[in-house]
């Protein structure tokens, strides 16, 4: 309808219109009042109830493929499920290992590559259990380590007939970590370098001597060490109390470590197992890039990677591989969930 302009003239006007339009208005007016009955029936059943809103479902396995071509097999979990789950990953796609209602974390190759060690909490707090490398003959190792998260570390010995892992233990504010070894089938456990006085954790053999790389705790902060299983002795590997989660390579020649030391956050380091000849092998301002594994030719290294750190292993994680001769950096796989602890084999 036209805006007429506030003049007398356009009042009369108005009045004149109203009068024609009267008659028109009392015949709409009835027609309303017979429609209303009806209306009012409709209106009372009512539009149907939009369907509430469904959580987004997980993306089929078969969608989910690594982004650059790789050889040989890497295990790792992933909460893109709802709860933690181990998965394999190979060049043509991914394979979901287990499948239940609590968390199965940090999945590690034996030296044979046949079965994987790895943490579990069906019973609220985590256990060591090992499966073969298809996810089936699922056994129970521990019974009474009661570790409260999964990831303080374990790794097979170089004959693969016992399990060294990390026990965790709180009292108040004080948190203590020490290592165990068990006998896979005696099943008989006892103390692993009890030499070393210090809370340690994470062990990692080396495939070629007998010694292990492990974290060890300083006066403050943590540390890479070296324990050589013929002496009994063992040496901190870095300083400054900011790096850890050494891995030896499958050639025993380096070790590739997590250091904060260049700039305040985590990245993958390079050096020798007497410690020299450190090399920073990631160089990324923007991420925080954690638990490396080496390739079987030791070419390249898988880790996971987060551009923000947060409590409890938060955040979107996701699976790299860099190449140890160029630090050239890919990404190797993002699914929706946190994709955490690689551990690669032939």
């Amino acid at each position: 309808m036209p805006n007429f302009p506030f003049t007398h003239s356009g009042q009369k006007k108005r009045r004149l219109r109203a009068n024609r339009l009267h008659p028109l208005l009392i015949a709409l007016e009835l027609m309303l009042l017979t429609l209303f009955p009806v209306m009012l029936i409709l209106g009372c059943k009512g539009e149907p109830n939009p369907p509430p809103p469904q959580p987004e479902t997980p993306p089929q396995l078969s969608s989910l493929k690594p982004e650059v071509g790789f050889a040989g097999r890497i295990v790792f979990h992933s909460n893109f499920d709802g709860d933690h789950e181990l998965y394999l990953l190979t060049k043509k796609g991914i394979k979901k290992l287990t499948d239940n209602t609590w968390d199965d974390v940090c999945g590690r190759w034996s030296p044979d590559g046949q079965k994987i060690a790895f943490a579990a909490n069906p019973s609220g707090k985590f256990e060591i259990f090992t499966m073969k490398a298809d996810g089936s003959q699922i056994t129970q190792i521990t019974t009474n380590l009661k570790n409260p998260i999964g990831h303080p570390g374990h790794d097979w010995t170089p004959d693969g007939r016992a399990i060294v892992y990390t026990v965790q233990r709180k009292r108040g504010f004080i948190r203590r970590h020490w290592m165990e070894i068990i006998d896979l089938k005696t099943r008989h456990k006892q103390r692993f370098i009890p030499e070393f006085k210090q809370s340690a954790g994470i062990p990692d053999f080396s495939p070629t001597a007998p010694l292990l790389a492990f974290t060890g705790k300083r006066s403050r902060g943590w540390d890479a060490a070296l324990f050589n299983l013929q002496t009994r002795q063992s040496h901190f590997l870095t300083e400054g109390g900011k790096s850890c989660r050494p891995h030896f390579s499958h050639d025993g020649q380096k070790l590739a470590y997590v250091s904060a030391e260049a700039d305040g956050k985590a990245d993958i380091w390079l050096m020798n197992p007497d410690g020299t000849g450190k090399k920073r092998l990631t160089n990324r301002n923007e991420t925080y890039d954690y638990f490396p594994a080496w390739s079987p030719d030791d070419r390249f290294i898988v880790f996971s990677s987060v551009d923000h750190y947060g409590d409890n292993l938060s955040g979107q994680w996701a699976l790299y591989m860099v190449e140890v001769k160029t630090g050239r950096v890919k990404l190797l796989l993002d699914t929706p969930g946190a994709d955490l602890f690689p551990h690669w084999t032939k």
